[in-house]
């Protein structure tokens, strides 16, 4: 019997294999999940219909499940040239602020260069993308298992 509150199955599954520095991507409903991943990642899709499910809703179930020791979020533009900018940070970082908080998490977004980010997704550690239908701008996050200390 599962305690935590993930409860997928195949999302279990690809954590229950996954080691130390695996990498798991909460992507948004935007984030181009099938070209964007490493060669080891496994795509689950949970985008139902736009905004269900959500990236903090995912979140929430995967920090129940797993040590995580790392949070990067998918920096933003700042150039007002671009038609994606923003001025601060996005408001679906608050929501990952409270539920790391809630999770009793002491760790801080750290947020990557877009581009860097794609890159830092494609690598061979990359064991899990769980799309999403976020439809939030910049609502990607990475996050890096950590090891089991009870």
């Amino acid at each position: 019997m599962l305690k935590h509150r993930l409860i997928h199955p195949e999302i279990n599954a690809i954590l229950g294999r996954a080691g130390h520095h695996a990498k798991i991507l909460i992507a948004d409903g935007n984030y181009p999940a099938s070209s964007k991943k490493g060669p080891n990642a496994e795509l689950v899709c949970l985008n139902l219909m736009p905004g269900v499910v959500t990236c903090a809703q995912a979140l929430e179930a995967v920090v129940s499940a797993v040590p995580i020791e790392l949070v990067n979020t998918m920096m933003y533009t700042t150039d007002k040239n671009d038609p994606y900018h923003l001025d601060t940070d996005p408001p679906v970082w608050d929501e990952y602020r409270a539920v790391l908080r809630r999770a009793g998490l002491h760790l801080k977004l750290e947020p990557i260069d877009k581009w860097d980010f794609y890159t830092a997704v494609q690598t061979p550690d990359h064991v899990l993308t769980i799309q999403t239908a976020d439809q939030q701008r910049f609502a990607n996050v990475l996050l890096s298992v950590g090891v089991r200390m009870d």
